[in-house]
């Protein structure tokens, strides 16, 4: 168990420098419902991750065509054709096309997601279920995933028996069953280990072992540095202009303030009450005879937006986020040599990032739904690549002029 206790250490320790990267990330595009920093003046990044997240849906996993299929690799396959009808119809009756969008935020926004992909209880109208996981709840090593939630007492007694609290925690449950507890799952190759962290060896307190024949959590990137475990994201790439951008507009507002209210000045000749001074349309302000009464003071807060180029600052913004990519209609009609030089572009650009979800996202979906329905009885056993080649056959291979480009693994478009 010390092994196990320093492997979760570690994956903490990779995953600590990311956190403040996902916070400015998630601030200046989604902002978490508590996030009391969060504050917005441009909603260019917004717009535009939600365009590229819905592009990615629609290109990728849409949910009214067939996108991925089984070919037979030999004459005594299974029935591969059996096997793809299954398989899409248990995706189509489960929640995995609610689930998927918000995975594909979590991607373009901060660059690794994941998706847990559970079984469910026989009698189901689907053998899966899926779950969205925040980033901030998962940390990663090469072969491991460590996922941590948060449970009350009552409900970690009633769904773990036989655990017995620590006695430095135990009158304090006693006191409020309502206190939570830290319940940490790890899954290294295919053992699975649950425990709670609640101080003191992790050997006293594990809850829940197992293993599992092909892995639950789904975790892919958008790209990835060398030597790196966690993606990076088009926004992270985008944010110093996100965040010049949101300070620009933040500025003009103020000054739009300053023009609209103006600022004031006035003699003090002891007639004026400067505290009753209302200054809205039609307002009438008294004055002394003779005296110059309230006066507008001349403001140097002239400021030109042009100086800043915020235009130029938007463009940027939507290029990184491949707003200005994702149309096939500009301000004019395009002809066809114009929208495939388009796509061309498009696969340029988007080729290595598709790859990687399709190796990372597609194939291990595929694998994991497969073995349900295999090991449920529902179709034969199936293993890729030897009974059986998966196709990719989703809209995104429409970008490609010449029918097929290459993929990571070996697969195609």
């Amino acid at each position: 168990m010390q092994n196990l206790q320093n492997l979760y250490k570690r994956a903490l320790d990779m995953r600590s420098p990311w956190i403040n990267r996902w916070d400015d990330a998630r601030r200046y595009t989604i902002p978490l419902a508590d996030d009391d920093n969060a504050t917005l003046f441009d909603g260019t990044a917004s717009d535009a991750v939600d365009n590229l997240a819905a592009s990615i849906y629609t290109l990728l996993t849409p949910p009214e065509s067939l996108w991925v299929s089984l070919s037979a690799e030999g004459p005594m396959s299974p029935d591969v054709d059996a096997a793809t009808v299954a398989l899409r119809a248990n995706l189509n009756d489960s929640n995995f096309y609610t689930v998927i969008h918000q995975c594909y935020l979590d991607l373009v926004v901060l660059g690794t997601a994941c998706l847990f992909m559970a079984e469910t209880p026989i009698g189901a109208s689907s053998a899966f279920t899926f779950t969205a996981i925040p980033m901030s709840d998962i940390a990663i090593l090469p072969n491991a995933v460590f996922h941590t939630t948060s449970m009350p007492a009552r409900d970690v007694l009633a769904r773990f028996p036989t655990w017995t609290p620590p006695a430095n925690i135990r009158d304090a449950i006693k006191n409020d069953m309502d206190m939570p507890l830290k319940l940490v799952q790890s899954l290294i190759d295919t053992e699975f280990t649950a425990w709670l962290d609640v101080g003191g060896d992790i050997e006293n307190n594990i809850v829940s072992r197992g293993t599992f024949e092909t892995n639950p959590y789904i975790i892919f990137r958008w790209s990835l540095a060398s030597g790196e475990t966690y993606g990076r994201s088009p926004v992270m790439r985008a944010l110093p202009d996100i965040k010049t951008a949101n300070k620009v507009v933040e500025l003009v507002l103020k000054n739009a303030t300053i023009a609209v209210s103006g600022i004031w000045q006035a003699d003090d000749d002891g007639v004026i009450n400067l505290n009753n001074i209302n200054l809205t349309p039609g307002a009438i302000i008294p004055k002394a005879v003779g005296s110059s009464g309230l006066t507008p003071l001349s403001s140097g807060a002239d400021f030109d937006v042009s100086q800043i180029i915020l235009k130029d600052l938007r463009e940027r913004i939507r290029h990184a986020l491949l707003a200005d990519r994702l149309g096939l209609l500009s301000d004019k009609e395009m002809t066809a040599t114009e929208i495939l030089a388009r796509n061309a572009d498009m696969m340029r650009v988007l080729g290595a990032t598709y790859g990687r979800i399709l190796h990372e996202f597609i194939r291990p979906l595929c694998d994991r739904g497969l073995q349900i329905l295999s090991r449920r009885g529902v179709i034969a056993p199936i293993q890729l690549n030897s009974d059986a080649e998966l196709k990719y056959v989703a809209p995104i291979t429409q970008l490609v002029a010449n029918g097929t480009t290459p993929l990571a693994g070996g697969d195609t478009l």
